[in-house]
């Protein structure tokens, strides 16, 4: 397809002309989110075709940028889509519903509900169904979020789904499909919780940025009026001062590493009363070049104002938040209640 018009191209031929141009130039294009036979038929016509003259590459190029200016409005062509930008306009119960029916009428896939669910409802669901189904729930979740979950789960039943998904891993398609709508009619069964549980977490991300002074003030005030609900949220607090406690002292370094010098050098030399315990475990966790550099700079530092302070702690936490989501440490869990060993019933069978 050397010196091919225009005219010869097929919609689906030009498409794969603008694909191939975009890449070329560097461009992150999500094909993974378009359907299955969509990305085959394009990769498909993409190895059917040989050159393109720049002449008929330059016509592609306007007909398609031209084809953009006509556009008004553009529509999600799905539900999920759709409910994101109509946002919270819609009742959570409508919301539900919606993307129910969408799972039911197989135009959705319900592990991508399933994955989205906060995890005190995974946690439930987990102690409720059958070893085999929660080991098949696991599986499907992201590795932060199911250490996460792991977390908050009585040892004994960590261990059980643990094991539980060795056996697991060779379940069809139309089975994993069964058990994660079964999964969807199970989570709506649920207590309602959920507004608690929400709460609690916004509470939490609230104080995790917030001065420490006015984090303790808070927290003192909670444990007076409630001290279920202010233990609650200490759980779901993650801060400088935690370090020590959450922290793996293998991943230190990698905390290190991900943190710029100005910034992990004000955040030490600022630490007081019950912080000098982070530094020491910082510092006790590194190279001993690294430990007497940073010593040194930190007498050299002079004062570190407490906004300083705030600030580089703040963007240290930040960036250890951003490599948890991304897989790269895992947080040991805040979670200090005894472990639970009750056995619990099934609910679901896995047929």
């Amino acid at each position: 397809m050397k010196e091919n018009a225009m005219a010869g191209l097929t919609p689906r031929q030009k498409a794969a002309v603008v694909v191939r141009l975009l890449l070329a130039e560097g461009g992150d294009i999500p094909l993974a989110s378009l359907p299955g036979d969509m990305q085959a038929a394009l990769a498909q016509e993409m190895a059917r075709m040989d050159l393109i003259d720049r002449t008929t590459r330059d016509a592609v190029v306007r007909e398609f940028c031209e084809t953009l200016d006509r556009v008004g409005l553009s529509f999600p062509g799905n539900i999920e889509g759709t409910l994101d930008i109509l946002g919270g306009h819609l009742s959570q119960d409508t919301t539900n519903r919606l993307r129910r029916l969408a799972v039911l009428a197989g135009k959705a896939d319900p592990w991508d509900r399933i994955i989205a669910v906060p995890i005190p409802q995974l946690r439930e669901l987990a102690m409720l169904e059958a070893t085999e189904i929660a080991a098949i729930m696991v599986s499907h979740l992201p590795v932060p979020k199911a250490a996460e979950l792991f977390g908050v789960l009585p040892a004994t039943r960590a261990r059980q789904i643990a094991y539980a998904m060795s056996l697991t891993g060779g379940t069809d398609k139309a089975t994993l499909r069964r058990i994660g709508i079964a999964l969807l009619q199970a989570l709506d069964t649920l207590p309602s919780s959920g507004a608690i549980d929400a709460s609690i977490e916004k509470v939490g991300a609230i104080l995790n940025f917030t001065p420490s002074m006015t984090r303790d003030e808070v927290l003192a005030g909670l444990d007076q009026d409630d001290a279920e609900f202010a233990g609650n949220v200490r759980r779901t607090i993650f801060t400088w001062t935690n370090i020590p406690q959450r922290i793996d002292k293998r991943d230190v370094v990698r905390v290190t590493r991900a943190t710029d010098n100005e910034t992990l050098l004000k955040a030490l030399a600022g630490s007081k009363g019950q912080d000098l315990e982070t530094v020491e475990y910082i510092l006790s966790n590194i190279s001993g070049r690294m430990a007497d550099t940073l010593r040194e700079d930190m007498e050299a530092a002079g004062k570190i104002t407490v906004k300083e302070f705030e600030a580089a702690t703040s963007e240290i936490i930040t960036a250890i938040r951003q490599m948890e989501a991304d897989g790269e440490i895992f947080l040991i869990s805040g979670e200090t209640g005894e472990d639970e060993t009750e056995e619990t019933q099934p609910r679901l069978a896995a047929s």
